[in-house]
């Protein structure tokens, strides 16, 4: 059994399910590219996540002191160079599995599965396995199946940290916070991410069809995390 599953099914969630989704809708819209209008809702984030625990709070606070210090380009120029320009940090779940091959293809199809079973439509132009979609849909929608999705693909959220911190990124910090609502992983769970990172994502595969043709499987610009479940919800105060 997939070792990151195990520990999603064995542990309940840290939070208590107000707290858990108030933490997944702030890194959800932390995770979107930054402008005005999400810049704006940071007074409000950070009276969403004042009840929160430490350890969830103080890495939240911390990058939004980060975005409060810099020029918006700045802050805009960085997502890019560090989202849409590299790899390893890269916000789509199944690729650190999958990379860009014909099984990724089939994943992202469970994963439109998954938002559909509960009532969700993506949008068209959106891949179902944004880091930041599914946070959303965990928080405004259906919180058990985004549950299993993060325990399923748990590794991708491992290797983005690393590559987080390997590049000293002010992202590290609002992925430190979202692996503070998970579960703490075992030492199989630690080892399978340390396999993972150490062979990389699958090579590319002849022959892709279904979802490993669509170009924006390679167009990591253009699949930047926008409102897909309906208006946006306001962020509350935990319950």
């Amino acid at each position: 059994m997939n070792p990151f599953r195990r520990a999603a099914k064995a542990q309940s969630p840290r939070l208590p399910d107000g707290q858990l989704q108030a933490a997944w809708q702030v890194v959800s819209l932390l995770l979107d590219y930054p402008s005005e209008e999400s810049v704006a809702q940071h007074a409000l984030i950070r009276r969403a996540i004042a009840p929160l625990p430490d350890s969830v709070r103080m890495p939240l606070g911390s990058f939004l002191d980060h975005v409060a210090s810099q020029p918006l380009q700045s802050v805009q120029r960085e997502y890019v160079e560090t989202f849409d320009y590299t790899r390893k940090c890269c916000l789509y779940l199944t690729y650190f599995s999958f990379g860009d091959t014909r099984r990724r293809g089939v994943a992202l199809v469970q994963f439109k599965q998954a938002f559909a079973k509960s009532g969700v439509e993506l949008s068209a132009d959106e891949l179902p396995d944004h880091l930041g979609v599914v946070l959303e849909f965990g928080a405004t929608a259906d919180r058990e199946a985004a549950w299993k999705l993060l325990g399923d693909y748990r590794a991708g959220i491992e290797m983005l940290q690393v590559a987080l911190d390997d590049r000293s990124s002010p992202w590290a910090a609002v992925i430190e916070a979202l692996r503070a609502t998970l579960p703490e992983l075992d030492g199989d769970g630690l080892t399978a991410v340390a396999r993972l990172i150490e062979a990389g994502p699958p090579q590319e595969e002849v022959g892709l069809d279904g979802y490993a043709l669509d170009p924006r499987l390679n167009d990591h610009s253009a699949q930047r995390h926008t409102t897909v479940l309906g208006p946006s919800i306001p962020v509350g105060a935990p319950s």
